[in-house]
Parts: structure tokens; C-alpha cells; sequence
């Protein structure tokens, strides 16, 4: 297995061939093709594509937490960056039952569980519950199945406020496996001051639910022009931050690391079947990469806890403001386009069509 961690700046790169679009039917070969969404083009022979198949089917939360679970039963110590997490509404027994059990052995122990729609995104259908019996059961999970986690009920806070982070992974090869982590990321800040949760305040989304599509709604969402304010921020300002306090960040970073490390090769046997599938062995096809979004916490304690993981993060380096009611402008984010532009550089320099026939030269 290769790692690397990755931010390249030496030399430039010209694609001989890179069509973005195609009015008139694509003519000849590409070297890369950028799809938007997933793998879908079965009439790609050659060249290189950034999608996997199968990889919007693996990283769902049921997928991905079933896949995270039979590493953590093989190798319960080194997979415990997960939340415990039961999958509704087949294991919805087990969860009473499991949860029931633990407050019996431990009368102290106040949990919050977290419910996640299988398919959702940007926060769509998340909520808190206290309570196994709090789940919305009729009918809803039926026709949207969910992954029911332990609420990390005690994370980092900057400035009261708690955050997540984004960091962009890119899935340069299968086999062998090749692995970079962009060096910078982005901090998505809560716009409510964190409280642990109770009852009161289970509904108080703008606390609880760092996603930016929920947060900019909120009155209290600050969109600044700095990397190290607002509500917004480059993750590399939280470490600066974090280093003037005294905190080991090349210890964070390790920990992060191995944590984006072992959910790929959770997600490794399964994400093969699809490619085998797709592009079998000796059939003419194109090799695959693929940028992924990983939504981490920190908790106080600095331990990294993987939320989930995004196949399509978005690469978008401007926001709307609202002018008057129902016209909008789109205003560039000097923090998204200091670390997406160089995630999407730095991959088209790391799968060098041009760099690698001179490479198989040598």
C-alpha cells in the first residue's frame, strides 16, 4: 500500500485532450473524464476516469457503516474512530435491546443517538432523540432507511462553537492502493454555542449540525474573507490555533491520517466487486480515481471520529447573496477557493497522463 500526503507546487501540467463538453459528440479519446456525478459512460475504452463504480453506492451510511463494522469486529482497537451505529429499521430490536442492556450495566451513562437517513445529504432529515423509542418509526424508515449513531456529546469547540471538518482524499488506484490526503481542508463552524444536548435544545439544529447547507441559513452565519474567521475556515487555521495552545497537531494529523487510511480499506473488498463488474480484467477500459469528501470531528479530547464520507464533495468556490427577496449574486469565498483549487490542481498534476508515459519510459 502507498500513502502520501500530498500537496504538490513544482511543475505544470497540460491535458492534451480534456473535454469538458461535447456539443457535438465526442470525436476522439480523452485522457480524463470529468463526470459530475458517478460512473456511468460503458463506452470508455481508454484514458482516466474520475469516478469509481460503485463508490456513491459505498460510501451511503448503511454501506458504509456495514463495511466500517466488519473492521471493527476484526480489529475493535483500531476502529474505534466510528460512532457505535445500528441500521433501521432491520436492527431497530437490537437497538432497544443493546441500549437498554448498556444503561443497565451503567445507570450513569445519558446517551444521545443521532438518526441519519441512508440517502440523505447537506443534513436533510437529520435529528437528536434521547430515547431508542424516540425514533420516527411509521412508516418513515420503511421507505427511507436510516443509520442510528451515539451522539458525540462532547466535541472541540473554537470560540464556543462546534465545528466539523472537511478534508479532501484522493483515490488514485485500487491496486495497488494509492492513497493522498490534501495537506489543507475546510472547518465548517456550528452558528449557536454549543451546549451538551438535553431535551430542550435536541431541536436546535444550528447547535448541533455543523452542515454548511443547514448553517447558512442561520441569522448568525458569518461569511468572511479571512481563512481564520467567520463561519468558514481552513482547517490549517484550527491547527495554527490548536499549536499556539500547546497541542501536538503533528499527533492530530497522524490520527487523522490513520483514520481516512483504514475507512479506505474498509471500504477496499467491496468497492473491487463494483470495479470488477464494470471493468473486468482484460477488457479495454479506463483506470479510475476519485476525490472523496471525510466529514471528521474532533472530540475535546483531540481523538478524531469519522462522520462519513462524501463521493461527490462539492468543488464550488463561490456562495449566493441574497440582493432582495428571490434575486441572488454569486460572491466568490476567497476560503473554498484557497483549498479547492488546489485539491482539484493538485489531482490533475498526480494522474499526469503525460508524467506517467514518462515514467513507464524510464
Amino acid at each position: 500500500m502507498k500513502f502520501t500526503l500530498a500537496h504538490v507546487h513544482t511543475f505544470d501540467i497540460q491535458l492534451s485532450k480534456f473535454h469538458c463538453d461535447f456539443p457535438f459528440g465526442r470525436r476522439l479519446p480523452c485522457d480524463i473524464y470529468w463526470h459530475g456525478v458517478s460512473f456511468h459512460d460503458n463506452d470508455i475504452f481508454s484514458g482516466q476516469v474520475n469516478k469509481f463504480p460503485g463508490m456513491t453506492e459505498m460510501v451511503r451510511k448503511i454501506t458504509l457503516s456495514r463495511a466500517v463494522r466488519i473492521m471493527q469486529e476484526l480489529f475493535p482497537e483500531e476502529y474505534n474512530f466510528y460512532p457505535r451505529s445500528w441500521i433501521l429499521p432491520e436492527e431497530f430490536t437490537n437497538f432497544l435491546t443493546e441500549v437498554r442492556l448498556m444503561k443497565d450495566n451503567n445507570p450513569s451513562w445519558k446517551p444521545t443517538f443521532i438518526v441519519k437517513p441512508d440517502g440523505g445529504c447537506q443534513g436533510d432529515g437529520i435529528y437528536l432523540i434521547k430515547e431508542p423509542s424516540d425514533v420516527r418509526l411509521m412508516g418513515n424508515l420503511q421507505s427511507r432507511p436510516a443509520v442510528v449513531q451515539e451522539y458525540i456529546s462532547k466535541p472541540l469547540l473554537i470560540d464556543k462553537l462546534k465545528f466539523d471538518i472537511r478534508l479532501y482524499v484522493l483515490l488514485k488506484s485500487l491496486e495497488p492502493l494509492e492513497v493522498y490526503v490534501a495537506k489543507d481542508g475546510l472547518s465548517r463552524f456550528c452558528t449557536e454555542p454549543y451546549q451538551e444536548p438535553s431535551l430542550k435544545n435536541l431541536h436546535q439544529v444550528f447547535m448541533h449540525l455543523t452542515n454548511y447547507s443547514l448553517n447558512i441559513h442561520s441569522g448568525n452565519f458569518v461569511h468572511s474573507d479571512s481563512s481564520n474567521t467567520g463561519s468558514k475556515r481552513t482547517f490549517s487555521s484550527i491547527l495554527c490555533r490548536l499549536s499556539s495552545k500547546g497541542v501536538d497537531i503533528k499527533k492530530v494529523w497522524s490520527d487523522i491520517i490513520a483514520l481516512v487510511i483504514k475507512t479506505v480499506i474498509a471500504m477496499i473488498p467491496e468497492l473491487k466487486v463494483y470495479y470488477q463488474s464494470d471493468i473486468p480484467a482484460g477488457k479495454p477500459g479506463p483506470s479510475c480515481f476519485q476525490i472523496l469528501g471525510f466529514d471528521i470531528l474532533l472530540m475535546k479530547n483531540l481523538k478524531p471520529i469519522l462522520l462519513e464520507v462524501n463521493a461527490n464533495p462539492s468543488m464550488r468556490i463561490e456562495h449566493e447573496k441574497e440582493l432582495s427577496p428571490g434575486v441572488f449574486e454569486c460572491v466568490p469565498s476567497p476560503v473554498d477557493e484557497e483549498v479547492k483549487v488546489a485539491v482539484i490542481r493538485d489531482t490533475l498534476r498526480l494522474v499526469d497522463p503525460h508524467k506517467k508515459r514518462k515514467e513507464d519510459k524510464l
